[in-house]
């Protein structure tokens, strides 16, 4: 089986072998940028990569710039380290496409148990295909058509969406969205589903209206 690949951007050596270090023992193949520059050229390089793992504060290109211009092509997973632990910082992380968000310092154990968590989950599903509402949903392909149109979701709208798909009719609270899509212990803010609602609702367009507010709850899936 082929190795999945595995960038990690930091300009600290010492954490860049000690994220490697981990990934490694798990059977990936790291690929190590010192700053955002060299992180988006490797990237563009190596068209294969699986996921990036994006440090904030660095030289040259910071890792808001980086994860920009990597959404600007790509919807590779992409998990963002920073000592920062405001909040602001996290909603702009969402805002921006990132799927994950840690603060150090952290346990390099947890670091890979969410690599590998959302790596599973994008292998997920195989060649199952769903429509609903106009809705078309390709799992394996990763894909989302309307009205014959690709949307370009990132990895946890996609997420977000087929959760809500599968779950048509019911009352979801965020918390247990979160439990579900977000698959571990989540201890930042609600505010995380909403903001990510937000944006998935936008890129669906008028079919947006199929995810319902339940106030003081969370939201409910309802095609037409």
């Amino acid at each position: 089986m082929e190795q999945l690949k595995v960038l990690v951007v930091d300009d600290e050596q010492r954490m860049r072998k000690l994220v490697k270090d981990f990934l490694a023992k798990k059977g990936y193949e790291v690929l190590e940028a010192g700053d955002g520059e060299e992180a988006v050229e490797i990237f563009f390089e190596h068209k294969e990569i699986a996921l990036v793992i994006l440090d904030v504060m660095m030289p040259k290109m910071d890792g808001w710039e980086t994860c920009r211009e990597i959404r600007r092509l790509s919807q590779v997973p992409i998990i963002m380290l920073t000592a920062k632990s405001d909040e602001k910082d996290e909603l702009l992380g969402f805002e921006l496409g990132v799927d994950e968000y840690i603060s150090k310092p952290f346990s390099p154990k947890i670091l890979v148990a969410r690599v590998e968590a959302i790596l599973r989950r994008a292998n997920l599903g195989g060649e199952e295909r769903m429509e609903v509402g106009g809705i078309l949903i390709d799992q394996a392909a990763h894909e989302v058509v309307i009205d014959g149109k690709n949307v370009e979701l990132s990895f946890k709208e996609f997420e977000l969406l087929t959760y809500f798909v599968n779950n048509q009719g019911v009352a979801l609270s965020r918390e247990r969205i979160l439990n579900n899509v977000w698959n571990y212990d989540y201890f930042g803010d609600a505010r995380t589903i909403d903001t990510h609602v937000k944006k998935l609702r936008n890129k669906l367009g008028e079919k947006g209206a199929y995810i319902k507010t339940i106030w003081g709850m969370g939201y409910k899936f309802e095609a037409e």
